[in-house]
């Protein structure tokens, strides 16, 4: 076999939004198994340099810049910079994202605008800063880390949900403005996944519903008909497979990864 069919990534240079734990460190190292080059990016130095340090400890090419990417101008900068250090990019993964919940009465307007700012307009400023070096090399991969919430609504996360229908709806209007130059604009759609973030879900519905942690997890796993959480390894292994020529007829959806719970 030669090295391409073992590193389908092979000289693509990709991005990862939301890179500092969770689904984007998995989808990062996933990336950068594949073949690419990966620039990450997040708030937490820290973590970035830990992501960095084992992308490269294990022979491949990685670069982080710290970036809070609901600030317009710190996106701008931060595509500027890895797109250079990188030498270019082919892939987009926008990860980053947070999760809040409250009951709708009395919702905090600041709630709300968190929620669409870290969701939904974050998407659009990495997009914007990203999309005409796609268009000029005509070609490239936008994949959306949305959520199962994107496609049904629930109690308690008006402002998450909210901000991630937006998240599918850009996906599609991304999908068709792209089309004549080969740029694919997908979003996927996990369920409840194993990450920090979820951690901190859990956290925020025992103080909601006064349950324990076992019955709020229990709950959260039996939102899927597998009775379980997805690993972050299946949202990167999705990832991966989406960035690769043969996904290329592959544009415009919203794919879900919940363990069959919402079939369409």
């Amino acid at each position: 076999m030669t090295q391409e069919q073992y590193l389908p990534l092979a000289g693509r240079c990709a991005i990862v939004t939301g890179a500092g734990r969770g689904i984007g460190r998995s989808i990062a190292l996933a990336l950068a198994e594949a073949g690419a080059a990966v620039g990450v990016t997040a708030r937490s130095a820290e973590e970035l340099e830990q992501l960095v340090s084992e992308i490269k400890a294990k022979g491949h090419e990685s670069l982080a810049v710290c970036c809070d990417v609901t600030d317009p101008e710190q996106v701008r900068s931060m595509a500027q910079t890895l797109r250079a250090g990188l030498g270019g990019v082919d892939i987009l993964v926008n990860n980053a994202g947070n999760a809040g919940s409250h009951k709708f009465v009395d919702h905090p307007d600041e709630l709300w605008h968190r929620m669409l700012a870290i969701n939904l307009t974050s998407v659009y400023y990495v997009c914007k800063a990203l999309t005409p070096t796609f268009i000029e090399q005509r070609g490239g991969r936008i994949i959306n880390i949305a959520s199962i919430a994107s496609r049904v609504g629930d109690r308690y996360i008006a402002a998450y949900t909210a901000s991630k229908h937006g998240v599918l709806g850009l996906t599609r209007a991304l999908a068709a403005e792209l089309l004549p130059y080969n740029v694919t604009v997908n979003a996927i759609c996990p369920g409840y996944v194993d990450t920090p973030m979820t951690d901190g879900n859990v956290r925020n519905m025992m103080t909601l519903t006064g349950k324990s942690e076992e019955q709020v997890r229990d709950f959260l796993a039996k939102t899927s008909p597998q009775k379980r959480l997805i690993a972050p390894e299946e949202v990167a292994g999705l990832a991966v497979y989406l960035a690769q020529d043969i996904a290329k007829g592959i544009t415009g959806q919203a794919i879900n990864l919940d363990g069959g719970g919402v079939m369409s």
